[in-house]
C-alpha cells in the first residue's frame, strides 16, 4: 500500500530568515499550498493548549504561524488563526491566549485570530464512533482547513502531534464530554481519526524546531529537534515524527487504530520523503517516559484473562500530584471530566475508582505539579526496559 509523502526540511531556529527558507522549502517541495485561491479563507487550526509563552514549546510557533499567514496572503487568500483548546470558547478566554502564544504577529503579514465562537453540531454517519459531536463553526465556514501542530509527548496518546491536534476542533468544555464517551485508548484514538475525517483538512504542517519531551503536553521540557514537516495525511506525518522522538506504534495509538482502518502506516519507514531524511532528526534519548505502553498480558481462558486485567490494573499509569509544585488553585478539579477530583486541604484527592486515565488534570495543570506516575511494578519494567536499549 502507497502513503502519502512526507516533506521534511531543516530549521535551527525561529529567526524569521531561517523560518522563511524552511517553511518555504518544505512546502515548495510538494508544492502544498497549490489549493489555495484568491478570495478563498483559509483556517489555519494551530495548537493553542494554554496561555504559554512561544520558548515553552507547548504551542505552535508565532514565527511559523506568520510566515504561513505571509505566503497564504500572497496568494490573495485570507488566512484566518484560531484553536479551542481547554476552557471556554470565547473571545475573553482567547484572548488572553493569543497575547500569551505571540500570535498577534500574523497581523503584521495580513492574517487575523478567528473572533468566531460559534457551536454547532454535527452528525456523521460514517464515523466509527464520533457519530454526533459539537464542532467549533470557524473551520466550516472557511474554505479550506490547514493543521498546524506541535510534536510534543502526551500522557495519553503517546503524543500529540497531526491527529491529535484537531482535538480543537471540539469546543473547549465539550472536549470533557468526549474523554467521558471514550475513556478508553483505542477509542479516544477512533474519535480523533473520525475529526480528522470529517474535517478533512487540505494541509497538515508540524513545528518540530523546539518539541515537548517529558511531562508534555503542557508541563515538560522544550526539546530541540530542528526541522518543519508537511504532509497530506496526517497519519503518514504522524508515524515519522513517532520516528523521530522514538515511540513505536505501541504506545501511540492514533497511529494503531489508524492502521487497523486502513488509513495510514503504522511506522514511518513505510512512509516516502522528500527533503531530508528523518534520520537527522532522530533523537535517541527523547524523554517519552510518560507515555503509555501496551499492556497486553491476557492469554486464553479464563484464569489468563483475570491474570491479564491484574497486570493491568498493577502497571498502568495514572496521574499523581508532587505536593511541593502544587499551589492549591483547584484547576485539576474543575477540568477532570470524571469529577474525581477533590480538593482537601488545599491539595488535590483523586478517587482511582473514578479516575479514567484521560490525563486532563496532568494536561491542564498550570505548575506542572500533576505528572505521570507509575506503580512500583511500572517503574521497574520501565527501568529495565530502558537498560535493555542498544
Amino acid at each position: 500500500m502507497s502513503y502519502a509523502p512526507v516533506s521534511i526540511q531543516a530549521c535551527a531556529d525561529y529567526e524569521e530568515a531561517t523560518v522563511r527558507h524552511s517553511l518555504g522549502l518544505v512546502l515548495r517541495q510538494m508544492d502544498a499550498l497549490n489549493f489555495v485561491r484568491p478570495g478563498m479563507t483559509v483556517a489555519v487550526k494551530v495548537n493553542l493548549v494554554s496561555a504559554a509563552k512561544p520558548e515553552e514549546a507547548a504551542t505552535t510557533h508565532p514565527a511559523l504561524v506568520r510566515e504561513l499567514c505571509r505566503l497564504i496572503t500572497e496568494k490573495g487568500a485570507r488566512a484566518v488563526v484560531g484553536d479551542s483548546p481547554g476552557g471556554l470558547f470565547n473571545g475573553m478566554y482567547l484572548k488572553g491566549i493569543y497575547q500569551a502564544t505571540g500570535l498577534h504577529a500574523v497581523e503584521e503579514v495580513g492574517g487575523s485570530l478567528n473572533d468566531n465562537f460559534d457551536v454547532r453540531d454535527a452528525v456523521d454517519h460514517d464515523a466509527a464512533v464520533l457519530n454526533t459531536f459539537p464542532y467549533t463553526a470557524w473551520l466550516e465556514e472557511a474554505d479550506a482547513v490547514i493543521c498546524f501542530a506541535k510534536l510534543k509527548t502526551h500522557a495519553m496518546m503517546g503524543m500529540t502531534c497531526a491527529v491529535k491536534n484537531m482535538f480543537g476542533a471540539i469546543p473547549g468544555t465539550a472536549k470533557s464530554e468526549c474523554h467521558m464517551r471514550f475513556s478508553q485508548e483505542d477509542h479516544f484514538a477512533d474519535m480523533l481519526i473520525d475529526l480528522n475525517e470529517h474535517f478533512r483538512p487540505e494541509l497538515y504542517l508540524v513545528d518540530a524546531v523546539e518539541g515537548m519531551e517529558g511531562n508534555g503536553p503542557t508541563a515538560g521540557r522544550p526539546r530541540h529537534i530542528g526541522c518543519v514537516m508537511a504532509s497530506r495525511s496526517p497519519y503518514s506525518l504522524d508515524a515519522v515524527c513517532a520516528g523521530i522522538i522514538g515511540l513505536s506504534s505501541d504506545r501511540v495509538p492514533t497511529l494503531r487504530r489508524a492502521a487497523a482502518r486502513g488509513l495510514g502506516p503504522e511506522v514511518g519507514d513505510e512512509v516516502p520523503v522528500l527533503g531530508d531524511s528523518p534520520s537527522l532528526f532522530r533523537v535517541s534519548d527523547f524523554d517519552i517516559s510518560a507515555a503509555p505502553r501496551d499492556l497486553s498480558f491476557s492469554s486464553p481462558g479464563l484464569t489468563g484473562r483475570i491474570r491479564g486485567s491484574v497486570m493491568k490494573m498493577t502497571m498502568t499509569t495514572r496521574p499523581g500530584v508532587r505536593r511541593e509544585l502544587c499551589i492549591g488553585c483547584g484547576k485539576c478539579s474543575q477540568v477532570c471530566p470524571a469529577r474525581a477530583i477533590t480538593m482537601a486541604d488545599g491539595l488535590p484527592r483523586i478517587d482511582r475508582d473514578r479516575c479514567i486515565r484521560c490525563f486532563c488534570c496532568q494536561e491542564f495543570c498550570p505548575r506542572g505539579a500533576m505528572q505521570v506516575r507509575r506503580t512500583l511494578p511500572g517503574r521497574i519494567v520501565h527501568a529495565v526496559s530502558v537498560r535493555g536499549k542498544p
